[in-house]
């Protein structure tokens, strides 16, 4: 059996589970051995959610690189947008010239 290594806190957990759910007619070595595995699958536990962690840290650090990489495309954008905002502006005086040529032709 492989030996995973853990706190004695969780050996005293594991042990007071163990005594916790021991049947009757259980000898110590049965119980022992449950304390053993209930150690190791507290470790495995640990371990997954030590790899979700560091995957969902990845994610993060990932997310927060990104704004960074790309800080002169918003500027791009605000200056391909500039000739557009003059657009605005000859609409209105396109239309207001309509105006005009149609209340003085009536």
């Amino acid at each position: 059996m492989e030996w995973y290594k853990v706190s004695p806190q969780v050996e005293a957990q594991a042990m007071k589970t163990a005594k916790g759910r021991q049947k009757s007619g259980q000898t110590k070595e049965q119980t022992k051995l449950i304390a053993q595995g209930i150690q190791k699958g507290i470790a495995d536990y640990k371990k997954q959610q030590g790899i979700k962690l560091r995957a969902i840290d990845k994610q993060r650090k990932q997310k927060a690189r990104q704004p960074q990489n790309n800080p002169a495309e918003p500027q791009a954008e605000i200056a391909n947008n500039s000739s557009i905002n003059y657009l605005p502006w000859i609409l209105l005086a396109l239309s207001w010239a309509g105006f005009i040529t149609y209340f003085i032709w009536q």
